[in-house]
């Protein structure tokens, strides 16, 4: 079956380490015949979240806020997977993916959660010049149980300080096989 998949890219750099893998990601879900749909987060105006629970789920613009979170939001909604990647940045997710997971709280406001659930998966990936991962994996697992997303898995590939750095490593394979892998 084939599976509506979302990457939100939160990299800083368009052809980084972090992109790489979500290149070989995308290859290997689209082998299997899902289609992908990229969000490259440096190039999108989102603006932070106000805090004002003022947002309606139902509604196709859910945010009170007028900018490119109007493009990701029909996206995720109509989603089966939603795929965060992203460079480690002081042990957490860079602050363009951060913002805009923050933002997605619009659709689970007002008319009724349309984010929280329905069948929805998620995936992690990951690229760092270290390895300390062990934070954001705990952030990544208490966000996909508070919204109910089976976690797929992972690939977290540290020692990647340049770019390129990553280039045939075996977590470019690993990122194509969990791509590859999604049913």
């Amino acid at each position: 079956m084939s599976r509506k998949i979302v990457i939100l890219n939160g990299s800083p750099r368009r052809n980084g380490n972090t992109s790489s893998l979500v290149k070989s990601f995308t290859e290997g879900a689209e082998s299997a015949g899902h289609t992908v749909t990229e969000f490259f987060l440096q190039d999108m105006n989102i603006r932070g979240c106000r805090g004002c629970f003022g947002g309606h789920s139902s509604q196709d613009s859910p945010c009170v806020q007028k900018d490119d979170m109007d493009k990701i939001y029909p996206a995720v909604k109509e989603s089966d997977v939603v795929v965060l990647a992203s460079p480690l940045y002081y042990w957490n997710m860079s602050g363009q993916l951060r913002t805009a997971v923050d933002r997605l709280f619009a659709i689970e406001e007002g008319d009724g959660n349309l984010l929280r659930g329905h069948g929805r998966s998620s995936a992690l990936l990951m690229a760092a010049e270290g390895s300390g991962f062990e934070d954001v994996l705990l952030y990544y697992d208490h966000l996909t149980e508070h919204l109910k997303w089976q976690n797929l898995g992972h690939v977290l590939a540290g020692g990647n300080g340049d770019i390129g750095d990553i280039d045939g490593k075996p977590e470019i394979k690993e990122a194509y096989e969990l791509g590859k892998s999604i049913r």
